[in-house]
């Protein structure tokens, strides 16, 4: 008597999308049993994609099948069986022993005779194809999705998949929260345990709502897709999606995590926080932080950094005396207000800025808009030519001659627009920054933040400090012609100015303070 293992198979798989619910599957193959008489042994179900061998319930029903338990399969079509070859040869195996006698399919009909058997090892081999084809159509779906910018991926902390695009977009509250995750870090005072805890602060934790580890903080301070950049199998893409940080402030934190990241192995002296700052006014090398430790017999201990010169020069024998950090970092705060910007020339010279933008714009739509006419009757001429040569006005010869002319035109004007708009506006928004900048540098004069006043004073003095018989001087920052070299040179020039001339002379030239284009 024939006794035969009912199978119903379905997986989560993008192939199994079409096939009947296992619910389905088990209530037409019941129907299909009973009127074809067939005696039903067990009904087995499983969850889990054939594309590999390993499922448990199949490999049990094959070992109960060799052991005599039952001597047929009922299963809706010969894919839920078998996708790959494994299983697909231990099912004809068994068929060629005689362990099973027969096979029987909702969707597909089988004999155990030889071409039985050689339809059935067609119709596993079809299984297979049609898995290793969907396979490649997903990852060339995918490729093609990555080169149009699209995130092929579960979103960040910050973003979410929105399923109606299929694509990632911005989470408003969250990318905030990440932002600010990002500003704190780039200062540079925050360990990864403290972004965490600010983290979990703002409702950003693990899935058992505890902190983030220090390895997923990192991992997400290091992911360029929050400045519009993603990578797909080890390569960087241009992302279509918002970015939510600066690449300024991205590269801080880069750099930042990069110095952590190193093996600190505690030296006799460190590199202290304004070495690199400073040359010796006497033999032109450079200036170097020294740390040290005095220790007194009633046992206090005072710590100290100096810093001195290198005396690296062979040919000079330098005597620049050493000077401490209190006395330096006094000396460099100092010099740093003198090219500050007051409140009030700064909101005068963001008042300039907002008139020459906004008469930049009324002076260079004209420009924009004729040139963009012009475009537009390029294309409607290039419509026209397509036409013309689907009709067979034209020759093949004379249609891709003019095409390539009025498209070399249409290309011309667009880059046209380009290089003008970024020559009238490209200056105004560093300026703006130029000028926050400025304004800030009494706040960061008087804060104990070495760190930064030595990157803002790099900015403003660049390489023109010099140590002199303890004092800091600064060398001019003028040309040959005694022109500013720096707009921070014009400021300190300007603020020099103040009292001997009027002050709508010291703020601006009478030509505006938009820049000379060349012509």
């Amino acid at each position: 008597m024939q006794k035969f293992f009912l199978y119903a198979r379905k997986s989560t798989d993008v192939e199994d999308k079409q096939i009947l619910s296992i619910e389905a599957q088990i209530a037409e193959l019941r129907a299909f049993a009973k009127n074809e008489g067939l005696n039903i042994v067990e009904e087995l179900i499983e969850k889990q994609s054939a594309k590999i061998p390993g499922r448990p319930i199949f490999d049990a029903m094959l070992n109960r099948i060799e052991q005599g338990e039952a001597n047929g399969i009922i299963s809706w079509h010969p894919d839920r069986l078998a996708r790959n070859s494994v299983d697909g040869g231990k099912i004809i195996y068994l068929l060629d022993c005689g362990r099973i006698i027969a096979l029987k399919f909702h969707q597909f009909w089988f004999e155990p005779t030889p071409q039985g058997k050689f339809m059935l090892n067609i119709a596993f081999g079809q299984s297979k194809y049609y898995v290793d084809s969907l396979s490649e159509n997903v990852k060339r779906g995918m490729r093609q999705k990555v080169r149009r910018g699209e995130y092929p991926g579960l979103a960040p902390i910050g973003y979410f998949n929105d399923p109606r695009i299929k694509n990632v977009v911005v989470d408003e509250k969250k990318s905030e929260i990440v932002r600010q995750m990002f500003e704190l870090y780039s200062q540079g005072n925050s360990r990864l345990e403290d972004i965490s805890n600010f983290l979990a602060q703002h409702g950003i934790t693990s899935r058992n709502h505890k902190p983030l580890k220090r390895d997923r903080i990192s991992y997400i301070l290091s992911n360029p897709f929050y400045v519009g950049f993603f990578r797909y199998s080890k390569e960087l893409y241009e992302g279509k999606h918002q970015p939510v940080v600066s690449k300024k402030i991205f590269d801080t934190v880069q750099n930042i995590l990069k110095q952590k990241g190193r093996p600190h192995h505690k030296t006799k002296n460190e590199p202290q926080a304004f070495c690199g700052l400073l040359k010796c006014g006497i033999c032109g090398m450079g200036i170097t932080g020294e740390y040290k430790v005095k220790r007194q017999k009633n046992g206090n201990i005072h710590d100290y950094i100096y810093y001195h010169c290198t005396r690296k020069n062979k040919a000079i024998k330098c005597s620049e005396p050493f000077i401490r950090q209190e006395s330096l970092d006094e000396q460099v705060s100092f010099l740093l207000q003198k090219f500050s910007l007051s409140e009030d020339w700064a909101k005068q010279l963001l008042a300039m800025l907002e008139k020459d933008k906004s008469d930049n714009a009324q002076s260079s739509a004209a420009f924009v808009q004729e040139t963009r006419n012009t475009i537009e009757t390029i294309k409607t001429k290039l419509q026209r030519l397509l036409d013309s040569y689907l009709e067979q006005d034209i020759e093949r010869e004379t249609y891709l001659e003019k095409k390539a002319k009025f498209m070399g035109e249409k290309k011309s004007l667009e880059e046209k627009i380009i290089h003008f708009e970024q020559k009238r506006t490209g200056w105004l928004e560093p300026m703006k920054d130029w000028i926050k900048e400025a304004e800030n540098l009494p706040k960061i004069a008087r804060e104990n933040n070495l760190f930064a006043k030595k990157v803002i004073a790099k900015k403003v003095f660049g390489s023109n400090l010099r140590l002199a018989a303890r004092k800091v001087v600064l060398v001019e920052l003028k040309n040959g012609d005694n022109s500013p070299q720096t707009p921070w040179a014009a400021l300190g020039a300007a603020r020099e100015k103040i009292g001997k001339i009027l002050d709508c002379r010291i703020l601006v030239a009478p030509r505006g303070i938009e820049p000379r284009l060349p012509g």
